[in-house]
């Protein structure tokens, strides 16, 4: 604390990001990232650019990048031009961006009230108004929750992850397109950090990106952190209408014009490009997502159907503080939200690699075991 604070900093609750502890030999299963590296191709890429041009600044549009998307999805039969694609350093900044140019309204923002965190956190920042709307009982999005009848709830704007964060529970692509011709006046943003590992329908079908040629008041959001394997170079987009991108380029322009390094578009560049090696990390990370959930019901957890690269789980007679303090006991680190109450049991496991999933299970059998004997 400063003296020279101004008023609002001591009333912001800054996000608390997943833990990114300093042991040996950990499995770290906390933050949600691939199990496997990027593409070798990226890894070249990044090479390429290690020379005498890091004097020059960076393409202040990242031209390379936003083609290379657009041209990704226009493959997938989306039709999406340049002029409809946004980047940034991270979603987390596109969020932000976004956040401060179209959810600053009369009326306040509607999202989940279980959902990405750093939502209520930009919501501080920027002094919006908010209003959560509950999960239903199964710990789901509700569209029906979002109107009033076949009208919209007054909003100023709507945001939410498909699939959620942190439950990885999907939505529909058809219930996101009910909310959306419900809701015409004001911005809906569909934040798919998650979408590439929803199943077949993950290399394109399941993403609203299909929908914002319908709806100019859609805007998704993507990440290149999850399943493309980049958290470490901080690559966020977003697509919609031409007139929803000018309006973050205004934001950009007047906060950074130059968001990604040299290093970082070349990256997303190749990264975009092969697809041979995206889509071999998503099958891989679906197919241990579904052992994992099998073995984990084989001993008492109870876990949501899940699209993303995790499972939020429970069991049944062990709180999820305890079984999270006795993993980390063992090297092995999950995510423990604890609040609110209703998920407080709750653990949410990152899909890992064969032998990281496997040391979880060993883990876990270790500690029940231990449990019931003391017991």
């Amino acid at each position: 604390m400063s003296k020279y604070w101004s008023d609002f900093v001591h009333h912001l609750e800054p996000y608390v990001p997943g833990e990114q502890p300093k042991m040996d030999k950990l499995v770290k299963l906390n933050t949600n990232e691939h199990p496997l590296g990027p593409s070798p191709k990226v890894i070249e890429a990044i090479r390429g650019e290690v020379d005498d041009r890091l004097r020059l600044y960076p393409d202040p549009d990242s031209s390379q990048l936003k083609q290379a998307i657009a041209d990704y999805y226009s493959g997938l039969g989306y039709g999406i031009k340049r002029s409809q694609v946004f980047v940034g350093n991270g979603s987390d900044e596109v969020l932000a961006h976004l956040f401060m140019g179209f959810f600053k309204q009369h009326q306040p923002l509607l999202f989940p009230d279980i959902t990405y965190s750093f939502y209520k956190v930009y919501c501080g920042l920027y002094q919006i108004d908010y209003q959560p709307v509950p999960l239903d009982d199964a710990l789901g999005i509700a569209v029906d929750d979002y109107l009033e009848g076949d009208k919209p709830r007054a909003n100023g704007g709507i945001i939410f992850p498909n699939p959620n964060a942190p439950t990885g529970k999907l939505l529909p692509l058809s219930e996101i397109e009910r909310l959306l011709q419900a809701n015409t006046q004001t911005l809906v943003v569909i934040d798919e950090a998650y979408i590439d590992f929803a199943g077949p329908q993950g290399q394109g079908g399941a993403t609203a990106i299909a929908l914002v040629n319908r709806y100019p008041n859609l805007l998704v959001t993507q990440t290149l952190s999850k399943s493309r394997s980049l958290a470490g170079l901080r690559i966020g987009l977003a697509i919609g209408d031409g007139a929803l991108i000018d309006g973050l380029n205004r934001i950009k322009d007047s906060f950074n014009s130059y968001p990604l390094d040299r290093l970082a578009i070349a990256a997303g560049v190749a990264a975009f490009k092969d697809q041979e090696w995206f889509e071999k990390g998503c099958e891989q990370v679906i197919m241990q997502r579904e052992w994992l959930n099998e073995q984990l019901g084989q001993r008492g957890f109870e876990s949501l159907p899940s699209a993303a690269n995790f499972l939020f789980t429970r069991h049944e007679q062990h709180s999820g503080l305890s079984l999270a303090q006795g993993l980390r006991e063992q090297g092995i680190i999950v995510r423990h939200f604890g609040k609110p109450e209703r998920i407080a049991d709750y653990l949410r496991i990152t899909i890992g690699t064969p032998e990281q999933n496997q040391a979880l299970i060993v883990a876990l059998d270790g500690l029940i075991s231990k449990w019931k004997n003391a017991g």
